[in-house]
């Protein structure tokens, strides 16, 4: 077991945990919903996020939420930090060791899609790592050849579509595409993704799905759309503009999230 794990267990116990949330850009409100809640700066845990960048926590919560005992990392490290695409790795590592069986992604994305307007939720159905790179670059076993297909799983998708036409609000699907970052799309990149096919863009998540996959955790990303592409609008892209927006996808997580928890 890794020294995260193992300093994990030591603070907030051995009881394995169902499920871990990766929180994004400006959805810190979801992990206020969790209860008996234990918390541990990231700067405790080995190989945890770094530095991080603001709208992003650095702490890892333990605590019951539908029912369940879950982890939620209330942020991430990302590619553009410093050209590492397996930066997340150490810590799905951890909640692997900790029991987790499936992974929760949140991120905040544009949208290339008129469908998706700002503070609507857009479940990943697939994506294209226009980033090209992998986080798995390095492995030295044949796990590295993990198989892509439905990694974002159809049974969850479906779940939280269900659950979002209960709850009042349209939860649709798309395909993100995974944009390193950190400066925006110009005008012709957004429409160069929209001509492959995507129907958000945004600088996370791909990676931490084809780590999530090659731990053998069933997956689940959901994009928060704060603002429309370049170029699509004539609104004024910018990081503060993205924290601003995210909190109304935040507001449609916090009651999507607990009843999909509830499900698995």
């Amino acid at each position: 077991m890794t020294k995260a794990a193992k300093t994990i267990q030591k603070i907030a116990g051995k009881d394995p945990i169902s499920a871990a949330i990766v929180l994004g850009s400006g959805l810190s409100a979801v992990g206020d919903l969790l209860e008996d809640k234990v918390t541990i700066p990231y700067s405790e845990l080995k190989g945890f996020p770094g530095g991080g960048v603001s709208g992003h926590g650095r702490d890892l919560l333990i605590g019951q939420m539908g029912g369940k005992r879950i982890a939620i990392l209330t942020g991430r490290e990302h590619y553009y930090e410093h050209g590492n695409a397996a930066a997340m790795r150490p810590a799905l590592e951890a909640m692997a060791e900790l029991g987790a069986e499936t992974l929760l992604l949140t991120n905040s994305a544009g949208s290339l899609d008129e469908r998706y307007r700002p503070g609507d939720l857009m479940l990943i159905s697939d994506h294209i790592n226009y980033a090209g790179m992998n986080p798995l670059i390095g492995e030295p076993t044949d796990r590295r050849f993990v198989n892509m297909v439905d990694c974002y799983n159809p049974d969850l998708r479906d779940k939280a579509k269900a659950i979002g036409e209960r709850l009042g609000f349209a939860v649709g699907e798309g395909i993100y595409l995974w944009y390193s970052g950190p400066s925006f799309e110009t005008i012709a990149e957004i429409q160069m993704a929209i001509r492959l096919g995507a129907n958000a863009v945004g600088m996370s998540t791909a990676p931490e799905v084809i780590l999530g996959r090659f731990l053998g955790m069933k997956v689940w990303a959901c994009s928060s759309i704060t603002n429309m592409g370049a170029g699509l609008s004539n609104e004024k892209i910018s990081h503060e503009h993205t924290k601003t927006m995210a909190v109304q996808g935040a507001e449609k997580l916090k009651r999507l999230i607990p009843a999909l928890v509830e499900e698995l």
